[in-house]
Order: C-alpha cells, then sequence, then structure tokens
C-alpha cells in the first residue's frame, strides 16, 4: 500500500524529520500538530487560541488528504500543563463535539516552550460507518 506524504510547510517537519498527515489506504493521520500559524511561524501565547489554531491546521491537513473532521475517529491531546486542558474544552467542543472521536489528554513536555497544546488525530476516509461501529460491506 503507497503511503502519501503531506506538509503543512511548519519548518518544524524538515528540522526534525516528520510529515504533518501521512494517507494509508483510507487512513489519514495527522501528528505534531500545534498552535503554530505554519505561513507566518508565529504562535499565540493564550491556550485556547493555540488550540483554535491547531484544529485550523489540522482541517488544511485533512483537506489535502480528501477528508473533513467529521472522518476522525481518534484524538490526542497533549498539554505540559494539565490546568490548560480544561479552558480548551470549549473549542475542543467546537470541532469535534458532533463527532465524537474516542479521545485520550496526556501531560508531556513539548518541543517548544511557547507550544502550550498538542493535537493528534485519525480519520478514516472509507466506507460509512454506521452507529453501530459496523463497516458496511
Amino acid at each position: 500500500m503507497k503511503r502519501r506524504l503531506i506538509s503543512s510547510g511548519s519548518s518544524f517537519e524538515a528540522k526534525i524529520g516528520y510529515s504533518r498527515a501521512v494517507v494509508v489506504g483510507d487512513w489519514v493521520f495527522v501528528a505534531g500538530t500545534t498552535g503554530f500559524d505554519y505561513g507566518t511561524m508565529t504562535i499565540a501565547a493564550d491556550v485556547v487560541e493555540q488550540a483554535d489554531q491547531c484544529f485550523q491546521n489540522i482541517i488544511a491537513a485533512l483537506a489535502e488528504a480528501d477528508c473533513t473532521l467529521d472522518d476522525v475517529v481518534r484524538v490526542r491531546y497533549i498539554l505540559p500543563n494539565r490546568d490548560d486542558f480544561e479552558p480548551c474544552w470549549g473549542v475542543l467542543r467546537q470541532y469535534l463535539g458532533e463527532v465524537r472521536p474516542t479521545a485520550t489528554m496526556i501531560v508531556a513536555g513539548l518541543a517548544d516552550p511557547r507550544m502550550r497544546i498538542e493535537i493528534e488525530v485519525t480519520a478514516y476516509r472509507g466506507p460509512d460507518v454506521t452507529q453501530s461501529g459496523a463497516v458496511p460491506v
């Protein structure tokens, strides 16, 4: 199965050696998504603004893979400060509240001290999945 690599243009991707997203078959993996505006390589100080920018970056990567947030089946939130998580809930609900993917929040250091949240998602763009979770055949 071929892999298709998607870049956001972030300087971190080239420096570290990763892709914003990788498409393999019907699966799309988006990782390393922080609150940087990758066009200007600037980042807001506020964690809620960073969370919103994360989703803008994720939406762009998913669009390049012919997906939307409706295709997201798993999300991971990584924050250096656990107290920053609850203020972000409104933004997380805004983008994924109807989709309701599985979710995990991890407290861990991030690559740049300005980063206050990192989000990764996994999306499935294959056949429609029914409410019960069964994939139609």
